[in-house]
């Protein structure tokens, strides 16, 4: 494609994501539908492009001042996914000493807002959290996340699976906290490859997968993954469990359990049991009570612990929409907990970054069920051969509390309850 034709289409692409009325992937993807003559790499230039331009928004609309032409031009030439030389042939002159003014600007002629690139109400809670590393922390979720794979240890052993892949000329690393996972650079296509496509690895955080771990489902119990989504911590699970005894996937969206099935088709698994629910009071959920050995709450959340791969979600949120899902967050919390029998362990986890949706939903939580006895994350991921498992914590151990910018990972809460006898 020519570049001017190019930068028009990414103009375009621009000009939807910052709509922001719908989640950029499923705006992005929509885009390629209705261009399918647009091939791999440009496909690549123009989600990239898109991709930066809301990592980057208040930056590039500073600079975009500037310059000439529609917002949505000015903004997808800052972002735009492809040498300098390339996306000249598609500027006039005035453009072009536009641009090469914007590149001379250095970060610290920057206002703070344009270097951290976060909405102004997301800062005080991070640098309250995080102080001094804060600066550390924006940068790291401007940059755009690692692929990481989880191998799935039902199939596949990780030193074979990281093997087969190497001679695919896919190059990968074990990742530092996870006894299953992979990490890989770059975006390399895996769907075609026969590790991928019979089930040996598939793509999962590192952080997911410690949550996984976390619950630690033994053979033959009876466990529930109680927001179970597409299902990527349900099949980690199930791994753990040696696709023996019960596991319900329960999820408010029988759309997003579909994606489940041609995963679990992949994964060799024969425990699993998707459910579809109406609500976390569901009559189908009471029958179960008292049943489970374990039970995972990844809950609905903000996102914001994954803003390295949705950036879109820190313009998308609100303060309103986190205090409105640390209410859902509690209800859900606390049905899930009426599952468990006594003995039982119960997981709480989100992808949040935000206290409210974090130690002060675990901590509610704690002090409305003295029947809950709260355990050390630390020494659970110690037992479970973790390392450094203490530095993956907060609160004495308490709680896994993970970051981008310390451990590499999205961002990641838990806590862990058992149900006492």
């Amino acid at each position: 494609m020519h570049p001017k034709a190019l930068l028009e289409a990414t103009s375009e692409l621009v000009l939807r994501v910052l709509r922001l009325d719908h989640p950029a992937d499923a705006v992005v993807s929509h885009f390629f539908r209705e261009h399918r003559n647009l091939g791999p790499r440009e496909r690549a230039t123009l989600a990239e492009t898109a991709y930066a331009v809301l990592r980057h928004k208040p930056q590039f609309e500073h600079l975009a001042r500037a310059g000439s032409g529609s917002r949505e031009r000015r903004l997808a030439i800052l972002g735009f996914a492809a040498p300098r030389d390339f996306l000249k042939q598609a500027l006039n002159e005035a453009e072009k000493q536009w641009l090469d003014a914007c590149d001379a600007v250095r970060a610290a002629e920057l206002p703070p807002a344009c270097r951290h690139n976060l909405p102004a109400w997301l800062v005080g809670p991070l640098r309250e959290q995080v102080g001094d590393e804060f600066d550390a922390l924006a940068a790291a979720l401007l940059a755009p996340a690692p692929l990481d794979l989880r191998v799935n240890t039902l199939k596949e052993k990780r030193p074979s699976a990281q093997a087969e892949l190497a001679q695919a000329a896919i190059k990968s690393i074990e990742t530092p906290y996870s006894p299953w996972g992979l990490r890989i650079d770059g975006k390399p296509g895996l769907q075609k490859l026969d590790v991928f496509t019979r089930g040996a690895v598939e793509v999962q955080d590192e952080g997911s997968q410690l949550l996984a771990l976390l619950l630690d489902a033994r053979r033959g119990e009876m466990v529930a993954d109680f927001c179970a989504g597409a299902g990527g911590k349900t099949l980690a699970i199930g791994a753990t469990m040696r696709s023996t005894g019960r596991l319900y996937a329960f999820d408010v969206s029988a759309h997003r359990l579909d994606k489940l099935k041609p995963r679990l088709a992949r994964s060799g698994l024969s425990n699993v049991h998707p459910v579809a629910i109406a609500h976390e009071r569901d009559e189908r959920i009471k029958r179960l009570a008292g049943k489970m050995d374990r039970v995972l709450v990844d809950a609905p959340c903000s996102g914001l612990g994954t803003l390295r791969r949705n950036p879109d979600l820190k313009w998308r949120q609100s303060p309103q929409d986190v205090q409105e899902l640390a209410l859902k967050q509690q209800a859900i919390l606390q049905s899930a907990a009426r599952l468990l029998k006594p003995g039982g362990r119960l997981v709480y986890a989100t992808c949040s970054v935000l206290p409210q949706e974090n130690e002060q939903v675990a901590e509610a939580f704690g002090a409305a069920h003295p029947d809950f006895e709260p355990c050390n994350v630390a020494e659970l991921l110690a037992a479970l051969k973790v390392p450094h498992a203490a530095d993956l914590c907060s609160a004495q151990g308490r709680f896994l509390r993970l970051w981008p910018h310390r451990h590499g990972t999205d961002g990641f809460f838990a806590a862990v309850w058992q149900r006492k006898d």
